[in-house]
């Protein structure tokens, strides 16, 4: 029940198909809500590839929700009334071939820069053996035919804009989600404009903000101008129904990491795709490399026949009854779990926690924390399959996981009983999984 490796790098090889949508979404924007993109699939042909080589997987990766972003800056673009009124802010410097846009962003930009407190961030490359170019191309050529067939996980981006489909999307709704959001990302003329309105935990800010910008150096001239106001918590902030009646605005555009049934948050992929610096995690697509390895190691047959989680349980009350099912001098559930001390292993230079290395074990678990984990992905980048207890939250691809196909399904009320029998189960049919 794990995702195949060919299935994992499927989900970042369509660059190409979703930047050429980005563009036609933007274009369709500014001229109305409602739209059919069967009329554009010869401009898609003509535009590009669906085999371009990746250099960066981890940019694709949140590429399809980025597209959502240029849809929604548009209609609010035709909508606004008001302007922005910044507090700190920084720009990152890119260069792109912008395309036309409202002059509402003209706005937005020149308020950013008389802001007092403004002042440009520079990347840094003194040291190392790093090489910084100031000379980044404008264009990005195509040289293969592009396929008319959409991605299956496309859908997704008509269900995260469905809560603005009648109303559409106005500049009061964006002003709306600065009560919660850590930061505004706009992109204005390929330069990455980012105004922060306080601190995130740990540097989640950073590390998708990076993430932003790699993609701008990846594709230059693709990315439309674009705006982003994003929450770096564990937990979506927008709940559904709230907004709900003919005269109330909203609901606001907030982007996040994950959502559940009651909250209308746009997804977007989690920072530790681009590295989770404060406990030793690479960016995904090294580590994914890294786990590859580490699954080559040890053959299925050959791992420890048991179920095997490990992280911190005192985040949620559903991984602290998880510990019940550790093994004891009464029962074995054929759950093997471990507890994890970040600090501890922090000084002790995060000998213990190579992710690569915990691909030992048959079956792994997943179960939720404070919110979602992020743990979520490299359990089932581990050759095993995976046992997951029933999750609230979701993020931006495992929505589109099916049980018993992607992972085994456990019950959250009856965890231990339901463990116990995948684990069995799996023992007696190892041909089968």
């Amino acid at each position: 029940m794990s995702v195949p490796f060919s299935s994992l790098k499927q989900l970042h090889q369509s660059p190409n198909n979703l930047l050429l949508l980005l563009l036609l979404f933007s274009h369709l924007s500014k001229h109305s809500i409602k739209f059919n993109i069967h009329s554009f699939m010869q401009k898609l042909i003509s535009l590009g590839s669906n085999k371009h080589p990746l250099h960066g997987p981890t940019t694709l990766l949140f590429l399809l929700i980025l597209l959502t972003t240029a849809f929604i800056s548009f209609l609010w673009s035709t909508l606004s009334t008001t302007n922005i009124k910044p507090t700190t802010n920084t720009i990152a410097n890119q260069t792109l071939v912008p395309p036309n846009v409202s002059s509402n962003y003209d706005k937005t930009i020149e308020t950013i820069k008389q802001s007092k407190k403004f002042q440009p961030t520079v990347l840094n490359c003194s040291s190392g053996n790093q090489t910084c170019s100031s000379n980044y191309p404008t264009t990005t050529l195509e040289t293969e035919k592009n396929s008319a067939v959409c991605p299956e996980y496309f859908r997704w981006i008509h269900e995260d804009l469905k809560p603005w489909k009648e109303k559409g999307i106005s500049r009061e709704m964006v002003e709306m989600a600065k009560k919660t959001a850590h930061f505004r990302l706009v992109v204005k003329n390929g330069k990455g404009y980012l105004e922060k309105y306080q601190e995130s935990i740990q540097t989640r800010d950073v590390f998708t903000v990076w993430g932003i910008l790699q993609l701008l150096r990846k594709y230059p001239g693709k990315v439309p101008d674009l705006e982003i106001m994003f929450d770096c918590n564990d937990k979506p902030v927008v709940p559904m129904g709230l907004y709900d009646g003919p005269n109330v605005i909203g609901p606001p555009p907030v982007f996040g990491y994950c959502v559940d049934r009651w909250s209308q948050d746009i997804v977007f992929p989690d920072w530790s795709f681009w590295g989770w610096a404060e406990i030793n995690i690479r960016p995904w697509e090294n580590l994914l490399k890294d786990i590859k390895k580490g699954n080559e190691k040890i053959k299925w047959n050959d791992r420890e026949p048991y179920a095997y989680w490990k992280g911190n349980p005192f985040t949620a009350l559903t991984r602290l009854d998880l510990l019940k099912c550790n093994a004891s001098t009464t029962h074995d559930w054929n759950v093997r779990l471990f507890s994890q001390d970040w600090i501890k292993e922090s000084e002790q230079g995060f000998n213990h926690s190579n992710l690569a290395d915990q691909c030992t074990y048959r079956y792994k678990i997943y179960i939720e924390g404070y919110g979602w984990s992020v743990s979520e992905k490299y359990i089932l980048a581990c050759d095993s399959p995976t046992l997951l207890v029933k999750p609230r939250y979701y993020d931006f691809f495992t929505r589109s996981l099916q049980p018993l196909q992607h992972y085994w399904p456990i019950k959250e009320n009856d965890k231990c009983k339901s463990i116990k029998h995948a684990v069995d189960w799996g023992n007696n049919h190892q041909q089968k999984v």
